[in-house]
């Protein structure tokens, strides 16, 4: 199975908001010749009125959202496109539906402490999940486990450091990403 990860043709940027997902996402994209689409594009309007309010979203309220991010998945690999995509991904069931067997798509955590990301958010302006919704995305996180072999990645360097390892990460087993066959 590790193999079959290390020939990705399409990366999901999780982490919790403000980790840098869209940012790094886009340089990845741009690094490596990739699609590129972020992932709150694709929630409900009836999920961003609900974070722009200050609420946090349950797991019914994450249902579609995480089938519109599994479906733009499947139409990437449908047409043998390689991606990246953003999603906070923040529990293991969400990334069993956004990843599940396909073994052609690698997870990216953008790891980072409490207080290091609370900073990036709190100067963070024009998005739609306000700084106090923080606390409850951390409280809801699930770190991915070692049967993941997510690229685990911290948020505490220079942007093109850590889309550099990402990158080097994707490309490990020597593949030329943009044309390994896919695989599952």
């Amino acid at each position: 199975m590790q193999e079959h990860r290390q020939t990705a043709r399409i990366a999901v940027i999780m982490g919790v908001s403000g980790s840098g997902k869209t940012t790094i996402g886009r340089a990845l994209a741009r690094r490596l010749g990739w699609l590129f689409q972020e992932g709150d594009a694709l929630h409900p309007p009836e999920n961003v009125a609900k974070m722009k309010a200050g609420h946090p979203l349950d797991d019914e309220d994450r249902a579609p959202w995480l089938a519109a991010i599994a479906a733009r998945i499947d139409e990437w690999r449908a047409r043998g496109d390689a991606g990246v995509i953003t999603c906070s991904a923040l529990k293991r069931r969400y990334r069993e539906i956004v990843i599940g067997d396909r073994h052609d798509v690698r997870l990216v955590y953008l790891e980072g402490s409490r207080e290091l990301i609370g900073e990036s958010v709190a100067t963070r302006q024009g998005h739609f999940m306000p700084a106090g919704l923080l606390d409850s995305q951390f409280a809801a996180l699930e770190p991915p486990g070692p049967e993941e072999h997510a690229i685990t990645v911290p948020v505490d360097a220079p942007i093109d450091s850590i889309v550099g390892r990402i990158a080097a990460a994707l490309t490990a087993a020597g593949h030329d990403p943009q044309r390994c066959a896919l695989k599952g």
